[in-house]
């Protein structure tokens, strides 16, 4: 059976990144992401709805998306969706998440005394062996944006 698990998502941080470390020492941050859309209702009402979805990055690129990102930031999310559930007081819970493949910051970094701009960076999970620094700029974060 043929099965595609992609998912595309540009949306703001509603938090600042919540960076932990796995008992054996691997980075692993969560990003809340509000992703609005518009629609006309069967009345010809123009609606605003919002979704919150939850970003799981990890590795090197879990620290970058610390280090640079701040609660309001618009990014490009490119991962997977991700089931996983637990149990609490005989209780089984279930969790929805996206674990990205890849995160590019969009906008201007927030001037809060932050010598580097972090506009159009793009972090990508496959990309261990780049230079994380920053570039400025939105022309390479515009095409690498698959629509």
């Amino acid at each position: 059976m043929i099965g595609l698990n992609r998912v595309l998502l540009i949306g703001n941080l509603t938090k600042d990144p919540e960076l932990r470390y796995t008992p054996s020492g691997t980075p692993v941050a969560n990003l809340r992401l509000a992703v609005n859309s518009s629609y006309k209702s069967q009345a010809g009402e123009r609606k605003e709805e919002t979704c919150f979805v939850t970003i799981v990055v990890w590795s090197k690129q879990a620290e970058i998306c610390n280090q640079y990102l701040k609660k309001g930031r618009p990014v490009f999310v490119e991962g997977r969706l991700v089931s996983r559930s637990w149990e609490v007081e005989g209780k089984t819970r279930s969790v929805m998440e996206v674990r990205a493949d890849r995160v590019q910051f969009l906008g201007s970094a927030p001037s809060s005394g932050s010598k580097e701009d972090a506009s159009g960076s793009n972090f990508s999970s496959q990309d261990t062996s780049q230079d994380f620094a920053p570039t400025s700029g939105q022309d390479s974060a515009v095409e690498d944006v698959p629509f």
